[in-house]
């Protein structure tokens, strides 16, 4: 039923807001596959956590260098807090702000500490094949739209819970999010973002079910 909904209409409402995309706006982020978008500076992309449970781990790129990109580990110094929120600016690797969070209807918990799984991480979790991850998708993603990567930035692996208690360890939780999340992120520069929705089964970060699913999203035009 929502994914009816979504091929007509998208209309999401949280505390007042409404925001609406025409069907051919609304592009699929396939379940543990990548995409790219260009955004030019003041426009803005829609991230849709479809299902609620699926976790996007998401770059971005200055357009004109793609050596600058967003740098979770500067941001967390600029920022001062493990994940960013409403109205924080995602910082570069040269410190300058590239994507703001205009808004989020999510509770927020977004993760900075982990890196994008790859295929040697399957490996240490017994995959004995080849496995989809977001390392791979990157790369894949940004070939799409003409662009080739050789490393791979730490990602802000939105609607992904990773928990810290209180003697510093980590665990692997599930999302807080609920079917129809979404974020808004306006561009403070011209970039490039991309996007990988989580091939992870092994672990319960898509949800208790292990099941990478379908995203969405759509450029919205600069305010």
């Amino acid at each position: 039923m929502l994914l009816a909904k979504l091929g007509r209409m998208i209309k999401i409402a949280r505390i007042g807001v409404e925001l609406m995309a025409p069907e051919n706006h609304l592009i699929t982020l396939p379940a543990r596959k990548g995409r790219a978008v260009r955004l030019s500076k003041g426009e803005a992309i829609q991230i849709i956590n479809t299902h609620g449970s699926q976790v996007v781990d998401t770059w971005a790129f200055n357009a004109e260098d793609v050596t600058e990109f967003l740098s979770t580990e500067h941001m967390r110094a600029t920022l001062g807090k493990l994940w960013p929120t409403k109205g924080d600016a995602l910082i570069t690797n040269r410190r300058r702000p590239i994507l703001i969070i205009e808004e989020d209807t999510s509770p927020g918990r977004h993760d900075t500490l982990i890196a994008a799984c790859d295929d040697y991480r399957y490996g240490l979790l017994g995959c004995t094949d080849y496995h989809d991850n977001c390392t791979d998708n990157l790369h894949a993603a940004m070939r799409r739209i003409g662009i080739v990567t050789q490393d791979c930035p730490s990602p802000l692996n939105l609607w992904m819970n990773i928990p810290v208690a209180d003697d510093g360890s980590t665990s692997w939780g599930e999302p807080l999010s609920t079917p129809g999340d979404y974020v808004i992120l306006r561009a403070s520069m011209d970039c490039i973002v991309a996007m990988s929705a989580c091939p992870q089964d092994m672990l319960p970060i898509n949800g208790a079910n292990c099941q990478p699913t379908d995203a969405h999203f759509t450029v919205l035009p600069a305010a």
